[in-house]
């Protein structure tokens, strides 16, 4: 018997406006309300609320056979919550179920484990005091934002006491060996590991409507004999992806809907020597067959699997450092409005749009990017940056002015 384990990433970014030079000293409202409302509205129309449908009905029709795994943001709930309340509504008729897992992550879906381990927890503890607050789950799962995992990171996520975390079946790291199976983290080997089988995960993600694919069209039947197949041995297959591949990235006139509406049927049926589980369910069935030596840093992106997506050029190095160097001084402030706005300056996405990869992943990066190009981005981000520096330094300086008021008074 062999487990699939269906993990989805939901999660959508706060845009930021387009911030000129001009604007600095002025305009300290940085956010693009319109581009973020539209975009959840029409991805909350198009992809979360009839996918989201499909599940709950999936799940009933299949008597809680079916089960599937999620991470969403914290930036994606309070989206939801102001521009498509029904989208939460239908996560929460999910959560009820009992077949659907919910996943922590870091709240503001940022690189933050990379270069700072005590902000990296605070964010994963908010988010999973949001998951409890919203869905009355205690995640013991957990995700790192774009699946970044490394071995320190991963002894830290231990540290945190979840049990489970997921990480992609990179190539470069797994070696001979196959993303079937359950790994143990190297430096703490009570974290289990669930690895991504990228191939299979992707067929449905990017090739589900490519023509020129040489498997096109994917039917079910298809699909499901891949997982059967021989040629893919192992223990468990994790099918991990965007939720947005279905109905936005891949329409609903691809039939994408109708694939995942008929993929439960086949894989339980009879003598099929398939089952679905949870990511914990899954990871709790199996024993690691090994230790999985991860010295540096990979991720779910591009050819590489690398972190390159979002720190591998000079323009995202700067804007990176330069974000983090405020950490003290917003520490210090201890003002909500100005923690707010750090930490959405802290996604992932805003160093994503910065990247400067051509051929195949370049063209991944551009279809993602509301900017004319990677400077353009730069440019935008680190006016806001700056601007959002000045009245961190203005504020400090009040608060300072204050304190040696008081001094003076006394």
């Amino acid at each position: 018997m062999k487990t699939i384990c269906l993990y989805f990433q939901v999660h959508q970014p706060l845009r930021l406006k387009t911030y000129r030079f001009f604007n600095m000293g002025k305009d300290h409202n940085y956010l693009d309300d319109v581009a973020n409302r539209t975009i959840m509205q029409k991805v909350a129309r198009r992809c979360y609320l009839p996918m989201n449908a499909l599940l709950l009905q999936l799940i009933k029709e299949h008597k809680n056979a079916f089960k599937v795994s999620f991470s969403i943001s914290g930036l994606a709930v309070e989206q939801f919550k102001l521009y498509a309340p029904e989208v939460l509504d239908s996560f929460k008729a999910l959560a009820a179920t009992g077949c659907v897992e919910f996943l922590s992550e870091t709240y503001d879906h940022s690189l933050v484990s990379l270069i700072d381990k005590d902000e990296f927890v605070a964010q994963v503890k908010a988010h999973s005091a949001m998951i409890k607050k919203e869905f009355g789950l205690k995640p013991t799962a957990f995700r790192n934002t774009e699946l970044i995992y490394s071995d320190s990171i991963g002894a830290t996520v231990a540290e945190m006491g979840f049990k489970v975390m997921l990480a992609e079946g990179a190539k470069h790291v797994l070696g001979w060996k196959s993303p079937n199976y359950v790994y143990a983290n190297a430096l703490n080997q009570r974290l289990k590991l669930l690895l991504r089988n990228y191939k299979l995960s992707d067929d449905i993600a990017f090739r589900f409507s490519d023509r020129g694919w040489d498997q096109w069209p994917l039917t079910v039947d298809k699909y499901v004999g891949w997982l059967q197949s021989e040629e893919t041995p192992g223990e468990v297959i994790n099918l991990f992806m965007d939720y947005e591949t279905f109905g936005e990235h891949q329409w609903a006139e691809t039939g994408i809907f109708d694939f995942m509406r008929a993929l439960p049927k086949a894989v339980l049926a009879k003598n099929s020597g398939l089952e679905f589980g949870t990511v914990s369910e899954t990871a709790g069935k199996y024993q690691p067959v090994s230790v999985l030596h991860c010295p540096y840093a990979m991720s779910w992106a591009d050819e590489e699997r690398d972190v390159t997506a979002w720190l591998g050029n000079e323009l995202q190095n700067e804007a990176f450092g330069k974000l983090y160097a405020l950490k003290d001084k917003i520490a210090e402030l201890k003002n909500p409005d100005f923690n707010y706005v750090w930490n959405f300056m802290q996604v992932s996405d805003h160093f994503y749009y910065m990247a400067t990869k051509w051929l195949s992943d370049g063209d991944v990066h551009s279809y993602f990017n509301p900017y004319g190009s990677s400077y353009e981005a730069f440019i935008n981000y680190m006016n806001v940056l700056s601007d959002f520096e000045i009245e961190v330094d203005k504020k400090l300086a009040e608060k300072k002015t204050r304190k040696n008021a008081k001094k003076v008074s006394a």
